[in-house]
This record gives structure tokens, C-alpha cells and sequence, in this order.
């Protein structure tokens, strides 16, 4: 499979000991690395992630929406490098639940629950 050139560049510095160490010291921190990509609908194409654009895991589906989306509670699991700032590259939905105690009025889990 032939990649898009910026996402093979990707997978190529992977293997650099700079960004090797860098994933050591992400480590400590329950940190990784990710490559922000993209999936074309009907192919198995990858295209890199558009800045404008989150990749969101929701009931373990992963759909791709715009940045400025109103995703409601939602967890950050992925940001990117940006001149003016972070940015968020993944969102992680989450949702408001009964809790089993009494005590408790409401809890949010990862949606959906797995036990």
C-alpha cells in the first residue's frame, strides 16, 4: 500500500533515535505518539488529518469532524503542533450515565460501557 507522502515521511522518522528518545520521555507521562490521518470513505486510502479536522471515537466508531463540531462531553486523547497553539487531533466521546449508588446522581464513563 503507498502511502501519502507526508504520512510516510511519518512512518519513516519513527524509526529516528530523536523521536525515538522523544517517545521514551512521552512514556513517563502515559504519553505516545500518533500520525493525525484520515480515512477515505469506500477505499483504504489514509490522507493526513486536516487541521480543520478531529478524528472522534464514538461507540468504538471513529468518524472524522470538523474542529469547531459541538461534540458535547468529550474527552482530548490526541493534540498536534500548531504555531498558534496546541490543537486537538482526537476526541474520545463520553457520555452521562445513571450510577449504580445511590449516592451518585450521574457519571460519566466511556461510552459504551465494557465489563
Amino acid at each position: 500500500m503507498s502511502l501519502h507522502p507526508e504520512l510516510e515521511r511519518a512512518q519513516e522518522a519513527i524509526r529516528l533515535p530523536e523521536v525515538q528518545a522523544m517517545l521514551r520521555r512521552l512514556a513517563d507521562f502515559n504519553l505516545g505518539i500518533y500520525m493525525p490521518h484520515m480515512h477515505v470513505a469506500g477505499t483504504q486510502e489514509f490522507l493526513p488529518l486536516p487541521d480543520d479536522m478531529v478524528q472522534v471515537e464514538s461507540d468504538l466508531k471513529v468518524s472524522f469532524e470538523p474542529a469547531s463540531a459541538d461534540l458535547g462531553p468529550a474527552v482530548e486523547v490526541a493534540w498536534r503542533f500548531s504555531d498558534d497553539g496546541d490543537k486537538t487531533g482526537g476526541k474520545c466521546k463520553m457520555k452521562c450515565v445513571r450510577s449504580p449508588s445511590p449516592d451518585d446522581i450521574h457519571v460519566r464513563e466511556h461510552s459504551p460501557r465494557v465489563d
